[in-house]
This record gives structure tokens, sequence and C-alpha cells, in this order.
């Protein structure tokens, strides 16, 4: 030990901790030797027995130091490299990595039905009409398999599920003997699979694997006893959207609205249900709760009413009637399969291959059918075999899932939102991304609501900061902008009730619409067919107020309509252009009458202060133009 020699007392030792390899290892212990044992040990050559110590002591260093980088590097998602690590950050941070995507894409669905003679003339018996269940298969000439989503069901049509009638074939005396039907329903490429579990004793946060690798999505699970369990975001979730069929039996008040809104919104209490992980084998991995079905949570989590009590089961002391541990046995987050045999249903296919050309998903695969009964089996078997199917654009969206580097960025976007809707963006997106089948929302506009003082007489607004008025419209079945239906807003309501901040209340409201006619004069260059730049003129001018390009409180600027106008090839002078209000229900026109001159400021035509949108209605009447001659 090294000594002062002025005090006679032990000299501090100096610890060097920048050293992170070998040799620095190896150096520092050679110089810590030489500074504080000098008389002790001074041959350092390589030979020398003592050398092996110091080296080995720099082997063990240069271990520990890489583990230890190497475990805080995994702690961080933009330095992780291992993959495991990667995917449990990603979960924990609310982010769910994708093992494979299918590719989707519209069927062309048709099938032939008879034609029935009614009151002396031929109409398609529909009494033939299949209604072929989602789920039902198709394939394509290059491999892939899709299935429908939703019910090709032929007995009926409506705006959102419409149906082309034709006639396919006349018979002997030219009187039409089938028709074809057809409906468009959207398919993605997959395969339904089933493996099924046997589960013994209760067994808390139960876990399975599935054993097929390019799983895309859980479509359900029951157990032996016919209870169903269902996916959550998390097990502390116990509701979820139940999609319920919009007649007179579920909700008489809504069921007018059902050829708009087929399928309504309702919160389910789930307290079966589970959770999916994709593991970095690329299996699927199911997670259920850890609740006992067969107990009430009181039993085991008491009363505090009943404490000191000294009820019959002993639950008489603080320490034992609440212990934090009993809450993981409860139904909170949800309750754990036991003594069953559970059947996984579940969606199989999808990747880069399932990307297939147009015009290639022509063969029939399983058809789901229902049909009416006591029919002539005969042709009604004649019937099943005509159905057939097309697709006329390519099959998209199939892809290979997730890669590393896509699970770190889609997991830093995500977090940022962590499925709320925070700012008015969220709401608008949140608002449009409502399935269709709840009813379609075409615009959306959010402003923080405001309410008229009472402090004062004056018509003074204040704002209100813990509510939000949501401005919306839909298309008709012409595509023309519409109010949303009743049921349409009451699903919109249920359904941005799981997203919406604890403080925001949701105001769901009507946007004004204003319909606007256009007039313009243009000169000509000569040597130009006039009736020709004319057309290409309305041509533009269609395109560009297109409503699909128009927003709610978008204002019109004059100087862009002018500048599409004048960039039109043969135009040399634009003369005039006006823009008129159209307005009146009986002329098919929205009610209300707008100002435009006096909302024109500077060359831009801007919209009412309550939130509005202008429409050009009727664009093959309501575009004019006229070529000025001198």
């Amino acid at each position: 030990m090294a000594y002062n020699k002025i005090l006679n007392t032990p000299k501090e030792k100096e610890v060097k901790y920048l050293n992170k390899d070998f040799n620095s290892f190896k150096n520092q212990l050679i110089e810590f030797t030489q500074t504080y044992f000098p008389e002790n040990f001074n041959d350092f050559s390589e030979g020398n027995p003592g050398m092996m110590f110091l080296e080995m002591a720099s082997y063990v260093g240069d271990v520990l130091s890489f583990y230890t980088d190497t475990q805080i590097q995994e702690n961080f998602l933009s330095t992780a490299q291992d993959k495991e690590s990667i995917y449990n950050m990603a979960y924990a941070m609310g982010y769910k990595p994708k093992l494979t995507s299918a590719a989707s894409v519209n069927l062309d669905i048709t099938q032939l039905v008879p034609s029935k003679l009614i009151g002396g003339s031929y109409e398609p018996d529909f009494d033939y009409a299949l209604n072929i269940r989602a789920n039902s298969t198709f394939e394509s000439t290059e491999g892939a398999t899709f299935y429908i989503t939703q019910d090709a069901n032929f007995t009926y049509s409506s705006s959102l599920s419409p149906m082309n009638v034709s006639i396919f074939q006349y018979d002997s005396s030219n009187n039409p003997e089938y028709y074809l039907l057809k409906k468009t329903i959207p398919s993605i490429s997959a395969e339904v699979k089933t493996q099924s579990f046997t589960i013994g004793e209760i067994e808390r946060f139960k876990t399975l694997t599935l054993l097929d690798s390019n799983i895309i999505s859980i479509e359900s699970i029951e157990d032996s006893d016919g209870n169903r369990y269902y996916e959550v975001p998390y097990l502390a979730q116990d509701t979820i959207f139940e999609e319920i069929v919009n007649t007179g039996a579920n909700d008489p008040t809504l069921q007018q609205y059902s050829n708009e809104t087929p399928y309504l919104i309702k919160l389910k209490k789930v307290p079966r249900r589970f959770i999916t992980r994709i593991k970095p084998n690329n299996r699927l991995e199911i997670q259920f709760g850890a609740g006992i079905s067969d107990k009430a949570d009181e039993q085991i989590i008491p009363n505090p009413d009943n404490i000191g009590l000294g009820i019959k089961d002993g639950r008489s002391k603080l320490d034992t009637a609440y212990d934090p541990s009993n809450f993981l046995y409860t139904k909170a987050y949800g309750q754990v399969p036991a003594n069953t045999t559970l059947t996984v249903t579940y969606l199989v296919g999808g990747g880069l291959g399932s990307n297939v050309n147009s015009n290639t998903i022509t063969t029939t695969g399983t058809l789901l059918t229902d049909t009416k009964p006591n029919l002539d089996q005969g042709l009604l078997n004649f019937i099943k075999s005509t159905v057939s199917s097309t697709n006329v654009e390519a099959a998209k969206g199939g892809g290979g899932g997730d890669t590393v580097e896509d699970i770190r960025l889609n997991t830093i976007a995500s977090f940022s939102t962590q499925n709320r809707t925070v700012t008015r963006e969220d709401y608008i997106i949140r608002t449009l991304s409502m399935p269709p089948q709840f009813g379609s929302v075409a615009k959306a506009y959010i402003t923080q609501d405001d309410q008229i003082s009472p402090l004062t007489t004056e018509p003074n607004r204040i704002p209100n900061p813990l509510a939000l008025n949501l401005y919306t419209l839909g298309y008709d079945t012409n595509k023309k902008l519409s109010l949303l239906n009743t049921a349409t807003k009451t699903n919109l309501a249920t359904y941005l009730e799981q997203y919406r901040m604890l403080t925001d209340a949701i105001n769901i409201k009507d946007a004004f619409i204003i319909n606007i006619a256009l007039d313009f004069e243009i000169t000509t260059f000569k040597n130009y067919n006039n009736e020709r730049v004319l057309l290409q003129c309305v041509t533009e001018l269609k395109n560009y107020f297109n409503i699909d390009n128009w927003q709610i409180n978008q204002p019109i600027v004059l100087s862009d309509v002018k500048n599409l106008i004048g960039a039109v090839d043969g135009v040399q002078t634009i003369e005039t252009v006006t823009i008129t209000n159209k307005s009146g229900t009986l002329s098919g026109y929205s009610q209300y009458i707008y100002p435009i001159n006096l909302a024109t400021r500077n060359e831009v035509i801007y919209p009412s202060l309550d939130p509005s949108i202008f429409e050009i209605k009727f664009p093959n009447t309501d575009i004019r133009g006229s070529v000025t001659t001198y």
C-alpha cells in the first residue's frame, strides 16, 4: 500500500472512469500499478505471470463495459438493435407492429335471376336473388385468395350498397329470360383459418401462440360454452364498438335512415377480452386477463363497509381485505378462460404477392349463401353456378409488414397522439375515419364553442373552452352535399366519445351549403375553334370546383379562377368572371341566400361567419361561358 511519507497515511488512489475497452483497461491497470505499487511489481513484460492477472481483469472489464453499454442502448428506441427490445418498447408506447398487410380491391360480383311476368311486364324474380355472405372467397389466377368483407346481398339496393340490373338474355319470343344483377363489394386477400386450444385450470394472464406466421388479424375467439372473447387495445379497456343492423327492432327511431346508415354503433361491455402481440419470431401471441370468472368481484375485493364487522369469511382486517395483489384476480383486466376449449378464427395471407393485376380475380371459391325457402332447387343450383366476379382495378396495399425501421418511425409517430383527439386536426381526421357502414361523413370542420354573455344585453359572444362545435356534411346518392341524418350523427357522437379528451364536449352541427353559379366571358385567338376552347374552359372549371377539392370555410379566390381560364390553350383575354348565389329548394338548391357581392374583398369571396361551404351543385348548367368577338 502506498503511504504519504510526511503524514504516514495511505494515499488516496485516483481511479479513471473513461476506459471502455480491453487495451485502455490494461494500460490503466499498468499505470495504476506503477503509481501505487512500484516496489511490489515492476516487471510488465508479456512473459511475467503477473501480467496474466492484469489482462484477465482487463478482459472482465471489457465484457462488463460491453454489456452495460448494450443494455443502456436497448432501453432507447432510437439506438436499440435487438428486435425483441424494439417490439417491447413499441407496445409500451402504444404502437402495435404489423406483421403483414393484405391487399384490398373492390370486386364486381354478379349473378343471374330469372324473369317473372308481373302485371303484363317482365321483371327480375328477386326470390332467386342470393345473399352472398361476408367471408365468401374468390380466387385470383395468380394464386391469391380474396374474401369479401361484407354481404353481397342481391335482395335489395341502397345508397351504400347499390345494385345494377340489366337484361342478360332474351327468350325465343324476344322477352327477357334472365336478368344480370351486379354489386361492387370490398374484399381483401386473406384466408380464414381456425385453431383450437384446450384450457385447463385458471392461469392469470393466460397466453397462447398461433402456429401461422403471416396472420393479418383475429376474427373471433369462442369457448366451448359459446362465450365470445373480444380484442381490445389493452386489457383494462372493458368496452368496444358493436356493429348492429339498423332495424326497427334495434332502434325504432333511427330505422328510417337505414338506407344511408345501415348499421348503428353501440357500446358493449366485454368482460371476456384479449390483446394480441406480434413476437420477434413472427408469431402472434394472444393474452387474456386475470379475472376469476366463477366469483364475483365483491368476494375478492370486499365492500369497505364490511371491514371490521367480523363477517363470516374472516375479512375483518384492513390489510387483508385490501391486499393490492387481490385486484389482479378481479375482472378489471378481463375474465380468464379456464376448463374449456377455445376456438380461434383468424385471417392468414396478404403480402406483396397479393397485389394482383386487374381482371384476374375471376374464380369462385367458397360461397356462403342465404336463400329464400321453397324454391325450385334445380333452378336455384343453376343460379348459384352463375355467380362470378372480377376486379376492374389491380389489388393494392399488400406488404410484408413492418420492418425494424418502420417500427421505430411508426412508434414515434403514434406516440404523439396515443389514440386520442387533442387538436382540431385530430377531431377532423377521426371524424372522417368513421367506418362508412355507420354513415358517411364527407366534410368536417371544428371550432371552439361560444355563447352569448349573460353579463350584457349586447350580442357579444364569449368562448366556451370546454366545448367544441363539429360542423359536418355528407353526400347524397348523386354525390351532392347534404345534411347528415340523425342516425349518422348519433353514431358519430358515440364513435368520438371513445377518443375525445375528458374535458371536451362535442356539439355536432350542420354546416351551411351555399350553392353558386359561375359565368365567364373570354376572347379567343384567331384560327381557334371557339366551341372547343369554351368546352375546355368549362372542363377545367368543373375539375376545379369538384366538391372533393373543397372544404368547409374555404374561400373562392377569383384570381385563381381567372388564371385557370387564362391557361387554357386558345384563350386570349378574360373579359368577365361572375359568381352568383343559387337558392331555392324547389329548384333543387340550398335554401340559404348569400350576398356574394358583400362577401367579396380584393377578389376573394369569403364564406359566412357560420361555417359554410361553396358548391356548384349542377355544373352542367351552372357553369356557363361565352366568347366575345370584336
